[in-house]
């Protein structure tokens, strides 16, 4: 199944059934009388997000969603049945839009397994002529219309929820890392752009606590302007508490290893200043295939905070580990917010929110 994180689609509210207007027929009542009952409210739609998907692929196939329609009232006081809701079930981290002729209003930020948001109420019923007897009028022929329900047309984005977002240029061995530390298997070849969607690792341990990582896809020197595929997916990086920038060894300047890590910052400070102010952890990777010559040098240079590993033999990486697993009490997570019943956000929280059912 393909990535998909954009999505543009229509919902529609249902309709509330109408009131009735019927009046009584018996030998016993020989004036009558109203007994037309209420129309039902119309279903609302009602976006859920759900850590059973992880794409919005489904909504290319399908774009158009109703909720179900109130049903109309009916004589002897009996009221029309409400219209079910229409649960949508998005992916955790999906931001809903409201689309209007291309101007775009955010309306919810789905980031919390079961967290719901209306976004289309359903109709009210009518009333039925029950509530319209007077003592002037003691036979009434009116009864109300059931409300429309609502139309909106909406965008879907999904940006990935991770701890730890892995940032480095294509073959930075971002990847190999991923399946080294996690059960994660991505596509893993020596070519630019193997990754071209982003993988999401998980690391656990033996307390039962999980560290959730994310493969970006490499990116290259203008990815903030649309160059290759890092503006696609610099949106990602938002998402996550801190990031592990892994360099090369062989790209690396043994002299000023430093230097390796400018280019992809000013990536992230052109793409939004925010993301250049994220916390990273500094890596140099591949260090198996380098000359002993070349990787003392870089030791000699690189600054103090630099780890360096090799993902594909894995030396170096239980300190990496450990220095990620320091970072995740340090960093704000996206789980420590709370949210109303409509996805807006409440204050903070202190500390980390439990997730949905535990």
């Amino acid at each position: 199944m393909r990535f998909v994180d954009e999505a543009s689609i229509t919902v529609r509210s249902g309709k509330g059934g109408n009131g009735s207007a019927s009046l009584k027929r018996a030998k016993n009542l020989p004036k009558g009388g109203p007994d037309g009952g209420d129309g039902g409210k119309g279903g609302d739609v009602v976006f859920q997000a759900s850590q059973r998907l992880l794409t919005l692929y489904d909504f290319r196939a399908q774009r158009l969603f109703e909720a179900e329609n109130g049903q109309n009232g009916q004589s002897q006081d009996k009221y029309g049945r409400g219209g079910e809701e229409l649960i949508i079930e998005v992916p955790v981290g999906t931001q809903v839009f409201l689309d209007e002729d291309g101007e775009y209003t955010l309306l919810a930020d789905l980031r919390r397994a079961g967290q719901r948001f209306v976004a289309c109420p359903g109709g009210e019923g009518g009333r039925g002529n029950l509530h319209f007897k007077s003592s002037v009028n003691r036979a009434p022929k009116r009864a109300e219309s059931g409300k429309p329900g609502e139309e909106k047309r909406l965008r879907l984005e999904l940006k990935v929820i991770a701890d730890a977002g892995l940032l480095g240029l294509p073959n930075a061995g971002k990847s190999t890392f991923l399946s080294a530390v996690s059960a994660a298997r991505p596509k893993i070849a020596s070519y630019p752009f193997t990754t071209l969607t982003p993988n999401l690792g998980v690391v656990e341990r033996e307390d039962g606590r999980r560290l959730i990582i994310a493969d970006i896809p490499g990116l290259i020197e203008g990815a903030s302007e649309g160059l290759g595929l890092g503006h696609k997916f610099l949106k990602h990086v938002e998402r996550t508490r801190f990031l592990v920038h892994i360099l090369s060894g062989d790209d690396a300047d043994p002299e000023n290893p430093a230097a390796g890590f400018a280019m992809l910052n000013e990536e992230l400070r052109a793409f939004d200043p925010e993301l250049a102010e994220k916390p990273q952890i500094r890596v140099i990777n591949k260090i198996d295939i380098l000359p002993a010559e070349r990787l003392d040098a870089l030791r000699k240079n690189a600054p103090e905070d630099v780890l360096f590993v090799s993902a594909l033999t894995g030396a170096g990486l239980p300190e990496l580990l450990a220095e990620m697993w320091r970072r995740i009490g340090d960093a704000p997570s996206e789980f420590d917010e709370e949210f109303d019943e409509n996805g807006v956000e409440t204050p903070r929280n202190q500390g980390f929110a439990e997730e949905e059912g535990e």
